[in-house]
């Protein structure tokens, strides 16, 4: 960490670094378009490049680079040397990582500070605090790639069943949360269709489709609109290679005008029916039961052709071209077949 009382005081003033021959950023040339950058800024980076020059690497250097990180967190060059200093002088690793904790939080959206983390993993071996870290920085902001990207290189670089073990219900808490989160949807895949078996709950592949069918399913019914889970359910049977048509008496529910709350219904844990006052018909359930008809070949596709017309002239006009497309082109292909 660096010294507060000589963080604002210029490298060019400071008698220790007297001996460093500064290297501007444009020595020799006349730039046409010159980026001009505080005072602190370029004299940093004017010693840094000093430094690399003579290939120093010691303690100071991680003084002057943390200076650089603070000022600009994205500048890749001095997160490197930091890193390869850091290795050469045997500095621990884990007040390096606490110093990073920080750093991260500051500049969550900044690919070099997750990639010094990932080093600084690699080489404590110790990834087993990571993913409560992660999870304290997605509190912050619960959809920021680098966050879930970095929580599924843990998850995968280390692969150890109990790094596994606790994320189902960790993102079904996010989801509890924000159903809309896709981020959350997109790890749930993660975890459950491409990790192999890792995920800790000890059920064949067979148990694991069915549970993640109805947890979806589950969340249709809550949010019906909610295009996540729409992806969800048909990436999990694309996996799977299940058909669509298993999902059919569950889907046309959702491709009805409105729900009747008269109407008396056997509950089918199943295939749940729309929550009272969805927003009825689901355009993703019309598209989804067009699908369905298409992939019956000649007999199914009148029907795919009347729903696709229903999104183009009434429920979805804005892509209106595109659904014209998909009847002209299945009708093309059905013609040829």
């Amino acid at each position: 960490m660096a010294d507060d009382t000589t963080e604002h005081v210029l490298y060019a003033e400071r008698p220790e670094w007297s001996d460093v021959v500064p290297i501007p950023q444009y020595e020799n040339i006349q730039p046409l378009a010159p980026i001009f950058y505080t005072p602190e800024y370029k004299d940093a980076t004017d010693y840094f490049r000093g430094i690399v020059k003579t290939g120093e690497k010691s303690l100071r250097v991680l003084q002057l680079t943390e200076t650089i990180i603070r000022l600009n967190p994205a500048h890749y060059s001095a997160w490197q040397y930091r890193y390869e200093t850091l290795i050469v002088i045997s500095a621990p690793l884990e007040p390096e990582l606490v110093l990073t904790n920080a750093l991260t939080k500051a500049s969550p959206k900044t690919y070099q500070v997750w990639h010094h983390r990932q080093l600084l993993l690699t080489a404590l071996r110790d990834p087993m605090p990571e993913l409560a870290f992660n999870e304290e920085v997605l509190k912050a902001d619960a959809k920021n790639y680098h966050t879930w990207s970095h929580r599924q290189w843990v998850l995968a670089h280390f692969d150890q069943a109990e790094l596994w073990a606790g994320e189902l219900p960790f993102v079904e808490r996010l989801l509890n949360e924000d159903v809309r989160n896709n981020s959350a949807w997109h790890h749930r895949f993660f975890v459950s269709f491409e990790n192999g078996s890792k995920g800790g709950t000890g059920e064949g592949a067979d148990e694991a489709v069915r549970r993640e069918l109805a947890f979806v399913k589950g969340k249709i019914a809550l949010a019906p609109n909610n295009a996540s889970a729409w992806n969800y359910l048909r990436g999990a049977l694309n996996h799977t290679h299940l058909p669509y048509s298993t999902q059919a008496a569950f889907v046309e529910l959702y491709v009805v005008d409105a729900v009747d709350a008269d109407a008396d219904r056997v509950l089918d844990l199943e295939n749940p029916p729309p929550s009272q006052g969805a927003q009825l018909p689901c355009l993703a359930a019309i598209e989804f039961m067009a699908d369905v008809h298409e992939a019956r070949g000649k007999e199914g596709i009148s029907e795919a052709v009347k729903l696709w017309r229903s999104l183009a002239h009434t429920h979805d006009t804005i892509r209106k071209r595109y659904w014209e497309f998909r009847i002209r082109d299945a009708v093309a292909n059905t013609s040829v077949a």
